[in-house]
């Protein structure tokens, strides 16, 4: 999807028509997306990059010598861009790089353009720090700003299919699900800010538990003699069917080219899903929302963390270290 010339209008009041862009965080998922921002964007406009990782913001700038700027620090970022996306690891991250963004609150007055600034933060965080962020930029006047989580992983990145979960106020759905369009298939709108990091972190509960769940059913009939594509394909034409069951199954050779097929390799990192179970369990408390699984799930999760034989390994690598055999 390219943004076209007409609806490209609202996104910049510069004397000439071309838009200007940001993109902070060029890791394993940022790279990707920025890469196929830049792709669908039209020619004339200009996307500023940042990462503390030179190499990244190098390699990206040697792959796009057209319409490509590396800025020297988040705040330049800020300054010259109309609408800025970060895909950062943890909150800490996402606080520190807002408050060089927004302070001192002139960027209307001091930046490059005096557009109001479109925030989009597509990092998975807890919903507390990213309010404390949205009300920075609010309350400034300097932005509004979106939570924008995605799933889909490295390959949804790399493909532009990955799905975001937004929170966000109605009068900027439309032009967050444009930007977002062109990094990804879907943009689901959950409802104000907050929500997309709500819905993503509840989703992703549900995801621990259920690879634990499926890695512990696959062992049990495993362990009872039952054939694991059998078993597995009864599963999945049954009440027992999840992602965990039928997309990346645990058990080495029932998937073909999922990541328990080749070495537990790729897919979705047992410090990431560990990381996500660990927000959702956080949110949740401070919320005041009773949980009968969390706690549990996440001990074990730490102990597969901890372990040689699946620290860095895909998440379904607990069959692994329940003694699955493989």
């Amino acid at each position: 999807m390219t943004v076209r010339q007409g609806s490209r209008r609202c996104f910049s009041s510069s004397k000439n028509l071309q838009a200007t862009w940001g993109f902070i965080g060029l890791g394993r998922m940022g790279f990707p997306m920025a890469k196929n921002l830049r792709a669908k964007l039209p020619a004339e406009d200009t996307l500023f990059v940042h990462d503390v990782n030179t190499a990244a913001t190098s390699k990206f700038l040697e792959e796009h010598p057209e319409g490509v700027r590396v800025a020297d620090n988040v705040r330049e970022v800020a300054e010259k861009a109309e609408t800025i996306i970060t895909s950062l690891p943890e909150p800490h991250h996402v606080a520190g790089v807002y408050k060089q963004m927004l302070e001192p609150p002139s960027l209307l007055t001091d930046g490059f353009v005096t557009t109001e600034r479109l925030f989009i933060d597509c990092s998975t965080i807890d919903p507390m720090t990213s309010k404390s962020v949205a009300d920075a930029a609010h309350s400034s006047g300097q932005g509004r700003f979106i939570d924008a989580p995605m799933s889909g992983g490295v390959v949804g990145a790399q493909a532009g299919t990955l799905t975001f979960m937004i929170g966000a106020a109605p009068e900027v759905v439309e032009r967050a699900t444009a930007v977002l369009s062109m990094m990804g298939r879907r943009v689901l709108h959950l409802g104000e800010q907050g929500s997309g990091l709500h819905g993503k972190l509840a989703n992703n509960y549900l995801l621990a538990l259920n690879n634990i769940a499926t890695a512990e059913a696959m062992n049990m009939g495993i362990q009872w003699g039952l054939d694991p594509k059998a078993l597995a394909g009864m599963i999945n034409i049954s009440t027992g069917k999840c992602w965990p069951s039928e997309v990346n199954n645990p058990v080495p050779g029932v998937v073909e080219g999922s990541p328990a097929s080749r070495g537990y390799e790729g897919g979705f990192g047992v410090s990431l899903a560990n990381k996500d179970l660990k927000l959702a369990i956080k949110s949740a408390k401070e919320s005041g929302i009773k949980l009968a699984l969390g706690d549990q799930a996440k001990a074990f999760y730490d102990e597969v963390e901890a372990a040689e034989n699946c620290k860095g390994r895909d998440f379904s690598v607990v069959y692994r270290h329940l003694g699955g055999k493989e």
